[in-house]
């Protein structure tokens, strides 16, 4: 059986849905598997992951740069013989994947929504079909789709050991001056139940008022389009799409967008998808379990008031 390792990242003390996702999806092909927790003052959470959990725990790694995680982790790999190393989808986690495969010589296929220990399995072709992926390489590194796995309760007990922490020169060269929090109110749009997304439709930035106030009031979480967001209405953190996020959420209801193909690889996952859309031949209407035509700044307002009435 293969020799796994899955970074886990983690952001205030908390290791990440995604990355867990993929932990759960290692230990299910039978193999040794075991995560890797980098940072300064990460001791309790890789103690809470269960299971084998390597930590890096160091002053010099408390900023999230891709450089000095990619030292311990090739370390690690050659130290233990580790065959495949996964990652779930994150800016940092590309920036170290894609630094690791340079270190190593490794393979790296990314987009990956199944792995059996040896080979992978992703979308291609705009997610038409689902491909065999695999490496001609001794590790194997590998990058899954956001959302497209759950985490599970690994059922172990911590098993954590201590990672050596040898830094390059040149991984010391770049240093974080400041860093930016988007404020953010509510779950993140991979952990909501319920998303709200808006498009093109609303009309103007401003209108996006009526996503918010229709995902704080089902107590869920504001998404964008790639359009919407290329326009600079909404944070490229809420994108859904192709070239954004996958999500896939128990009620998804999208505002004034059209459904292009590209936005429908992101949410067709979602167990109800709810339209509404002025345009009675939008093509999110073909993927929609409920399909409203009608003017979303008349409907959203009174579904709030709605929504708000029947919480009370």
């Amino acid at each position: 059986m293969a020799k796994t390792l899955v970074f886990l990242e983690h952001h205030e003390g908390v290791v990440q849905k995604g990355s867990l996702g993929v932990l759960a999806k290692a230990a299910q092909t039978g193999g040794d598997v075991a995560g890797i927790v980098i940072g300064s003052g990460v001791r309790a959470a890789a103690e809470g992951v269960g299971g084998t959990v390597w930590v890096a725990d160091d002053e010099r790694l408390a900023a999230p740069l891709p450089q000095p995680r990619v030292d311990v982790i090739a370390k690690l790999v050659r130290d233990e013989g580790y065959e495949n190393v996964l990652f779930g989808q994150s800016v940092l986690a590309a920036d170290v994947a894609a630094g690791l495969a340079a270190r190593l010589g490794a393979g790296l296929n990314w987009g990956l929504v199944d792995f059996d220990g040896e080979r992978g399995r992703a979308p291609a072709l705009q997610d038409t079909v689902v491909v065999d992926v695999g490496w001609s390489t001794p590790v194997r590194i590998g990058v899954f789709r956001a959302g497209a796995l759950d985490p599970a309760d690994l059922a172990a007990a911590p098993d954590v050991r201590e990672a050596v922490v040898e830094l390059e020169d040149f991984s010391s060269a770049a240093e974080m001056v400041e860093q930016a929090h988007a404020e953010q109110q509510g779950p993140s749009i991979e952990d909501a139940d319920v998303i709200v997304a808006g498009g093109r439709g609303l009309g103007e930035p401003e209108k996006f008022a009526l996503a918010e106030d229709l995902a704080q009031a089902l107590g869920g979480a504001v998404a964008a389009t790639r359009a919407v967001v290329d326009a600079g209405w909404y944070p490229y953190s809420a994108q859904v799409g192709q070239t954004g996020k996958t999500v896939s959420p128990r009620l998804y209801v999208a505002l004034g967008i059209s459904g292009a193909i590209q936005h429908k690889v992101g949410m067709q996952g979602s167990n109800v998808i709810v339209s509404i859309n002025k345009d009675p031949n939008a093509p999110i209407f073909e993927y929609s379990d409920l399909g409203v035509v009608g003017d979303l700044h008349e409907i959203v307002p009174k579904l709030v008031e709605l929504v708000r009435a029947r919480r009370s």
